[in-house]
């Protein structure tokens, strides 16, 4: 087993090189902890000292479901595991320069002193490095080469194959870089080269299709050579040139906890812990998973009981068809057998439930499914609905439903767009705004669907209109493909459409990311009042846009392809922002960037190969580094990145290794506990959940992030 194996061997090394006859001589003076009944304390110190900056693990399955909870040691290599549920642990250290300690057994209530183990060699050490130090080895190819001077298609940049590489392809589903994707599993048997390792890789398994059609199809093949070579380089001995630095400062003071949740077999996308505009909404309540292609079953997480139930989510027509195949990311069946699960079918979706949000009644909106593909009378030509009069819609992959947890009375809302990420806005009709919905801007009014249940009569959209006659208003408009007409407005598709929807908390405007699968990557901002539309394209060096929130000033804030944080502010546009030139590139001064913490890929200039898929803004403090922070998931880096003050905190989960994220979330349960009364949650939300250390059998994660004043805090 890829992971299991690797960590066994050294597992068995720490454990000989701790034995009485391997510890130095040489003692240091340990610093005193002191250890309430509820937590376990000490020192961690090696023939070096003590060791700071490295993570103690404290891990128990006496509980109805697997339970971790992880801190970080101080300067003088101290630690404090706090509010541990009575239970007997496991206790271990892990670090950067390390290997893992021998695992030690404790209660809380007890002291307990850990003699570190340093790598007994690179490699070794290597093991336990985040993903984006061994994908950053990745070969790409120079600028030459495209334009049809290769076999890379001629159509492609090379910010199409980064973009392709990094978090709007590859790394938009998994991480790539941790050990089972650095690796060629032997279940696939034996190739006569790495490039054809990779060809049979991709087509394992129910997105086996989607993989194959991108990277043999859309790339002519050419990304197998260079996935290839990185393989065989390793499987060689080659090792990443650049090495992490252990936790400094601030980033000593996070509290990690996890529970397994879900199933071996099944991934989630997200999860939900309150809603988005007032974070007491579910205090101490339950987690909400969103499993997405994967079932039908969503998992509850119980936090005070750390217990795990499910609930079935139903659709409207039990006779639909199931939500995969055409016109969806997952195959109906595995393309090709899996290293893992061979022909089994492991997604068997109907209510594909991408992602959830709260309102403030503490009921759960989805975008899920409720029936099939093709839409409604009521949405197409010829139907009297407002928004069909102006632009009818044939079909949707995606609709909207809501779970009252109180009754778990789950209710169907058949819109005519499709959906994606659901987001509710500050009005007076507590409106749902939705991404995903491809030529338009799509909404459903709660409050009138609350009056009345009728989703006909609750829900809107609109297309998107550029004001480039300049009057102020909406007039008749070109379509996308007609020349610009002085006396007309025009009408834009916006790439593949929106892709992260942020209602204005400022001035009641819809923001999106939009052209993250196709067209120029921008935001995108829609005005509800004058139903026209802004864009503003991402300004090179910057390329690719993907997930993106807005703070309470109204900046907007996006992960974007190119290694980058991305801020956008309106407020600082100097030209028109209407008018014949307002049609993407005429506020580049808007646009800031940040370039994201690892190493980057070389030939390619200053870079970070950091992927990060998703992107949000902690308006209210619900972390504890303060309001307005934005926070990425950083996919190869096993966690999150923070902004504050220009500088980026990194907060790695660091066990299990390979923690993927696709999205996070804040809640405060109680504002007047301190650091204990807040915290962001998230889970594992790879596609391929055995894939990380564990290996087949292990489950998805769900952690939740404090933050306290200092590495002892209690």
């Amino acid at each position: 087993m890829f992971v299991t194996k690797a960590l066994a061997r050294l597992t068995m090394c720490a454990g000989l090189m701790a034995l009485p006859g391997a510890i130095p001589t040489k003692i240091y003076a340990q610093q005193t902890v002191t250890v309430g009944s509820a937590e376990i304390g000490g020192t961690v110190v090696s023939a070096a000292g003590p060791e700071a900056g490295v993570w103690v693990i404290a891990e128990t399955t006496d509980l109805p479901t697997k339970f971790a909870r992880i801190v970080v040691t101080d300067d003088s290599g101290r630690y404090l595991v706090p509010d541990l549920p009575t239970a007997n642990y496991s206790v271990w250290v892990r670090g950067y320069g390390l290997v893992d300690s021998a695992k030690l057994s404790a209660k809380p209530g007890q002291v307990l002193n850990h003699t570190a183990v340093p790598a007994p060699s690179e490699a070794a050490a290597a093991q336990y490095y985040p993903a984006i130090y061994w994908y950053a080895m990745m070969k790409i190819p120079p600028a030459g080469e495209f334009g049809g001077k290769s076999n890379i298609p001629e159509k492609l940049t090379q910010n199409d194959w980064l973009k392709q590489m990094k978090n709007i392809g590859c790394i938009g589903c998994h991480q790539i870089g941790q050990e089972s994707t650095r690796t060629i599993p032997a279940a696939f048997g034996k190739f006569d080269s790495g490039e054809d390792a990779w060809v049979r890789r991709v087509q394992s398994g129910q997105s086996g299709e989607q993989m194959t059609n991108q990277l043999a199809g859309n790339f002519g093949g050419a990304p197998f050579k260079y996935l290839g070579d990185w393989t065989d380089r390793i499987a060689k001995g080659e090792l990443p040139k650049a090495k992490p630095p252990r936790p400094q400062g601030v980033e000593r003071n996070i509290v990690i906890t996890s529970w397994e949740w879900s199933t071996p077999e099944k991934y989630l996308h997200d999860l939900i812990s309150s809603d988005r505009r007032n974070p007491t909404v579910n205090a101490h309540g339950p987690l909400y998973g969103s499993p997405e292609y994967s079932t039908d079953n969503m998992p509850i997480l119980d936090p005070k009981t750390n217990t795990v139930s499910f609930f079935k989510m139903p659709v409207a027509d039990p006779e639909m068809p199931e939500s995969l195949g055409p016109g969806h990311a997952g195959s109906v069946k595995p393309l090709e057998p899996s290293a893992y699960w061979g022909e089994e079918k492991l997604w068997d979706t109907r209510a594909n439930n991408h992602n959830s949000m709260f309102d403030n009644k503490g009921r759960l909106w989805l975008s899920a499914t409720v029936r099939g593909m093709d839409n409604p009378a009521f949405c197409k030509q010829g139907s009297d609905h407002p928004s069909a009069k102006v632009f009818p819609l044939e079909k949707s992959a995606r609709q909207v439903a809501m779970l009252d947890p109180r009754t778990m009375k789950y209710s169907f809302i058949d819109t005519c767009f499709a959906t994606h990420h659901p987001q509710f806005g500050y009005d007076a009709n507590d409106t749902l705004w939705l991404s995903g919905t491809g030529p338009v801007a799509g909404w459903v009014n709660t409050r009138m669907f609350d009056e009345t249940g009728d989703a006909a009569k609750s829900q809107g959209w609109s297309p998107f209109v550029l004001d480039t006659n300049g009057n102020g208003k909406r007039d008749d408009y070109v379509e996308p493909n007609a020349p610009l007409d002085p006396a007309k407005d025009k009408r834009i598709v916006p790439g593949s459409g929106p892709y992260a929807v942020m209602p204005s908390p400022v001035d009641g405007s819809i923001w999106y990311t939009v052209g993250v699968f196709g067209g120029p990557p921008a935001f995108l901002r829609f005005d509800p009042a004058t139903g026209l539309s802004e864009v503003f394209n991402v300004p090179a060096p910057a390329f690719g846009i993907r997930g993106g929130d807005i703070d309470k000033n109204g900046v907007v804030w996006a992960s974007l392809s190119s290694g980058h944080l991305g801020s956008f502010d309106r407020h600082k546009c100097k030209g028109p922002l209407n008018g014949p030139n307002a049609t993407g590139n005429h506020c580049p001064e808007g646009w800031t960037i940040y370039q994201y913490p690892g190493p980057g890929f070389e030939g390619i200039g200053e870079n970070s190969a950091e992927s990060s898929y998703y992107t949000w803004v902690d308006q209210h403090n619900t972390f504890g580094l303060g309001e307005n922070i934005p926070m990425s998931t950083a996919n190869l880096g096993d966690g999150f990145v923070a902004l504050k003050d220009g500088k980026m905190i990194t907060i790695r989960i660091p066990y299990p290794l390979s923690f993927y994220a696709k999205g996070l979330d804040g809640r405060i349960d109680d504002p007047n506990a301190g650091w204990k009364g807040r915290g962001l949650w998230s889970t594992n939300g790879d596609r391929t959940p055995w894939l990380k250390e564990g290996g087949k059998g292990s489950r998805p994660r769900a952690v939740h992030i404090q933050f306290r004043p200092d590495p002892l805090a209690n």
